[in-house]
């Protein structure tokens, strides 16, 4: 039987997460890509909290007119970054999730890195 694209992207999240951990001065970036939207969260690990999220189904990225999909990516990873520096938070470990640092996944960071966020 088959191996889907989405059962090796899973594994390769499994492995990452193993590897990467957030903690409150530095939260783990997460970002989920589905076919129609794009969201972004950062979480600390050591309370299991999330501290903050933005995704492409919010008001303020869905009033700007007509976006692209990368746009919109670079929007949420801005909002996000913006709700961080509310929070006094600079530093921030990428998670990717499995999926290739490219397109989409790759313009939530630029945004985030855009809105002040380091990586």
């Amino acid at each position: 039987m088959a191996i889907t694209n989405n059962e090796r992207r899973e594994r390769r999240r499994r492995r990452v997460r193993a590897k990467i951990y957030g903690v409150i001065s530095r939260p783990r970036l997460n970002v989920f890509r589905s076919a129609k939207h794009i969201y972004a969260q950062l979480i600390d690990d050591d309370a299991g909290h999330t501290l903050a999220a933005a995704s492409s189904l919010e008001a303020e990225v869905r009033s700007q007119v007509a976006l692209k999909k990368v746009d919109e990516a670079v929007a949420v990873g801005k909002l996000l970054a913006q709700r961080a520096q509310e929070k006094q938070i600079k530093q921030v470990v990428y998670d990717r999730a499995g999926y290739r640092y490219h397109g989409r996944v790759k313009a939530v960071a630029d945004g985030a890195r855009e809105g002040g966020l380091e990586f």
